[in-house]
């Protein structure tokens, strides 16, 4: 078995829960079984409807919180029937707006507010229960009740204080206590007193085995609870983002980033260590070797893989560009806007469609609006992006850094030429300059303008200037080698 550890997942997933993602569809073409562990807390969420979303199966997923019980992962499935034979009284008046229903307990100066799955669904998902103005339970359900928070007023709000986990006959499996930053958690013969016991304590009960691996995607707050309480299972540390500071690392120091330093420090107890590209596997290999004298086994798999090629039906649209990202600062989404408003100075019928969700959605609208470019550029939500890029000519993105880039793997598997930065590691492992797109050098020293101007440079060459089909062509070509047949060989090679 498999088991793969992460911290949490979203509407809006970074690409670490992308890679997980297409790395359980390519464990499951190998014939690998695999788990994959989240050890975060949904209060808001079901776990179910976001792994489900980008493409988990539910037998795949372990929850921390719900391992302690025996309650599977499940979409909401419990009734607003099943509900309301659960209140304690008959006694209250009824009212619906869209998805949220809410009872009235007009004696008792109590009120439930229940909501639904979704606006129109009459499936339960979790209960708000105010008594005497102050809220003081939230009760979850799937198929049944999961788990209740309890509140208590403190300095006029309502301050969180504990949890019960339920088993699926209503028992309690354990209890969290929380104060502040302080959290410890009751079982019925132990005590555990932190988050990062708690996950050793789930690691233990896993029983892990010789022929098990150990899989961690991120480490933080997990890392050392699970390399100290998974026994003779093999580990490995999947490297999904650029691993070091270069302003911070001279001839005599390296600065690791933060969220691989631990990781980094354990090679003694590390079996081996996975980066997406061959350029990061080279840099990594000869850090490790330059700067602490070792030589950790180090194997490249790409995080992604196209099952296959992907031709359009119909013509592309002519001059049109697309990036797909989470909408993100770090992405510079608003960047792209303003050089296809340059860049439509000399290619008039130029436009833009961005897909993803994110906090930078209304900044992207903003600079939009200011630059009048309603009528070319569209935001354009989350989407199933499988048929989306062969319906355009061009693909651009402005991130500054990138450790991987699946959009860019998606992109050149539906034969898209790509302009972006030349920095590490997905512009520089999908573009060949020149022949299926640009890599712009940057430095430091640039402003923002002048990278949008060098964004806008690049664009008005590709249409104006260059044979788009040719590059198209090419990049088909650079996408065989991200076949999926190819990569579960990489994935069957390590693991069996």
């Amino acid at each position: 078995m498999v088991y793969n550890f992460n911290l949490g997942i979203g509407w809006a997933s970074s690409g670490v829960e992308y890679a997980q993602s297409y790395r359980a569809n390519l464990l499951r073409k190998a014939n690998i079984s695999a788990k994959f562990i989240f050890t975060d807390m949904f209060p808001k969420d079901n776990i179910e409807h976001m792994t489900k979303n980008i493409g988990f199966l539910d037998e795949e997923i372990i929850w921390l919180y719900t391992f302690f019980t025996d309650v599977v992962t499940s979409p909401v499935v419990f009734t607003k029937e099943a509900f309301e034979k659960t209140l304690p009284d008959t006694d209250y008046e009824m009212t619906r707006t869209d998805g949220i229903c809410r009872y009235v307990f007009k004696e008792k100066d109590c009120f439930y507010t229940a909501y639904m799955a979704d606006e129109t669904s009459d499936l339960v998902h979790r209960v708000e229960i105010v008594s005497h103005g102050c809220l003081v339970r939230k009760d979850f359900y799937t198929y049944c009740k999961t788990f209740s928070e309890y509140f208590a007023p403190l300095d006029g709000q309502a301050h969180l204080y504990g949890r019960t986990f339920f088993n699926e006959d209503g028992s309690v499996a354990f209890e969290e206590v929380i104060d502040d930053d302080q959290v410890f958690y009751k079982f019925k013969d132990e005590v555990i007193y932190s988050k990062e016991a708690l996950v050793g304590l789930m690691v233990r009960r896993l029983e892990l085995k010789t022929e098990d691996v150990v899989l961690i995607d991120r480490t933080t707050g997990i890392g050392q609870a699970i390399l100290e309480n998974c026994g003779d299972a093999k580990v490995g540390i999947v490297v999904h983002a650029d691993h070091f500071s270069e302003n911070g690392t001279d001839e005599n120091n390296i600065l690791w980033n933060n969220y691989y330093e631990y990781a980094f420090s354990q090679t003694e107890h590390i079996d081996f260590y996975i980066t997406a590209t061959d350029a990061q596997k080279n840099i990594l290999a000869d850090q490790f070797a330059k700067y602490c004298n070792k030589t950790p086994r180090i194997v490249t798999i790409p995080v992604g893989s196209l099952d296959t090629l992907k031709y359009p039906q119909e013509p592309r649209k002519r001059h049109a560009i697309v990036t797909a990202s989470r909408l993100a600062s770090e992405k510079h989404c608003d960047w792209i806007v303003e050089a296809l408003a340059l860049a439509r100075e000399e290619v008039p019928d130029i436009s833009l469609d961005i897909y993803g969700v994110g906090p930078e959605k209304n900044k992207i609208q903003s600079t939009i609006q200011r630059l009048a470019c309603e009528d070319c550029v569209r935001l354009m939500g989350q989407h199933n992006m499988d048929q989306v890029y062969v319906t355009y000519e061009a693909y651009v993105g402005a991130s500054q850094s990138e450790g991987f880039g699946l959009s860019l793997m998606e992109a050149i598997g539906s034969g898209l030429p790509i302009i972006g930065f030349d920095v590490r590691y997905g512009n520089q492992t999908f573009v060949d300059q020149g022949q299926n797109g640009y890599k712009i050098a940057i430095t430091d020293e640039m402003d923002q303008k002048e990278k949008v101007q060098l964004l806008a440079k690049s664009m008005i060459q590709l249409f104006t200037k260059d044979d788009v089909n040719a590059f198209i062509e090419h990049s088909y070509q650079k996408a065989e080698e991200y076949l999926t047949e190819e990569v579960v060989k990489r994935w069957i090679q390590l693991l069996k």
